[in-house]
């Protein structure tokens, strides 16, 4: 089967269903763009977790030139997945909850404007990281953002987003408790207690929480974030600071980068991956310098 010029994986549940209620609005945008640039396209729809990456492996291998992920950050990783090693590119549509790697790479989350970057924008090479056989596009880590997430994954009745995130986070203190932890980065090794140790390849997670606010996507490099353990009024009272990224200030924060991380921990603490919690320590983080290209806008 040939495949159009773009294929666009939708996952109808990202953003708290938003994607699939803008299903319309996107083939409007995209038949419009189409019809001015003579490129062909096609939806196919998420129905389970990880199917994206199925997707976009076919729609890869069958020829698309760019495979699009119509969702959130996680949307964005499992296609990534997909097309790593393939000549396919990425596209990304801002259609989840916090799209951190839209608003960190430049693509912004205005739906019209991400459609039309599909069409106008440039490929750029970007680095991917890679956890327990994954490759991670956003961020990856383990200790308390890994609880955080998995009680956010299991479900906010009324709140979304940032304010599930916080809500979670306030949860998940009270009884979450710091951890040994041998970390060892780039072959230095070192022994300490902490709350988390985060591996960023972009800046932001979690809905605008900058918690490398110098990574780059394109440097062969992964930004590490430490969280030495402290006591838990202290860490309420610092946490804010993470939304302006001055937060790398503080002394319980321990920056770093590196291109291979490897993590211990006593006990073993959840893993998370793109806001997917897969598995416990230990771990291994490593740098896929220039592994896929992304299609981004023109500067």
């Amino acid at each position: 089967m040939t495949s159009p010029d773009i294929v666009v994986v939708l996952n109808p549940k990202a953003g708290r269903y938003r994607a699939i209620r803008n299903k319309g609005t996107l083939q409007n945008l995209l038949e419009q763009v189409s019809r001015r640039t003579g490129l062909t396209w096609r939806i196919v729809q998420t129905s389970r977790p990880g199917q994206a990456t199925e997707l976009a492996r076919q729609a890869a291998e069958e020829g698309a030139s760019i495979v699009v992920a119509a969702g959130g950050d996680g949307t964005c990783g499992e296609v990534a997945n997909g097309i790593v090693g393939t000549p396919a590119r990425l596209g990304v549509l801002p259609l989840g909850t916090g799209n951190d790697f839209a608003r960190c790479a430049g693509i912004g989350e205005n739906l019209q404007i991400a459609v039309e970057n599909l069409f106008t924008g440039k490929p750029r090479r970007i680095d991917l990281g890679s956890v327990a056989g994954r490759y991670f596009i956003n961020v990856a880590g383990c200790g308390l953002d890994a609880a955080v997430a998995k009680r956010v994954n299991q479900g906010f009745r009324f709140l979304h987003g940032t304010a599930a995130y916080v809500a979670a986070l306030f949860q998940t203190i009270l009884t979450f408790k710091p951890v040994s932890m041998r970390i060892t980065i780039d072959g230095e090794e070192q022994h300490l207690n902490a709350l988390l140790c985060t591996v960023a390849n972009t800046q932001s997670y979690g809905g605008g929480m900058r918690i490398a606010p110098y990574a780059q996507i394109d440097d062969g490099l992964l930004d590490v974030c430490i969280v030495k353990a402290v006591n838990k009024l202290e860490f309420v009272s610092v946490f804010p600071r993470v939304y302006s990224g001055t937060h790398i200030t503080h002394p319980c924060f321990l920056m770093h980068t590196a291109r291979r991380v490897h993590v211990e921990s006593t006990p073993p603490v959840p893993v998370l991956v793109d806001g997917d919690v897969m598995g416990t320590t230990p771990v291994e983080f490593t740098v896929h310098p220039g592994a896929i290209e992304v299609i981004l806008p023109v500067k």
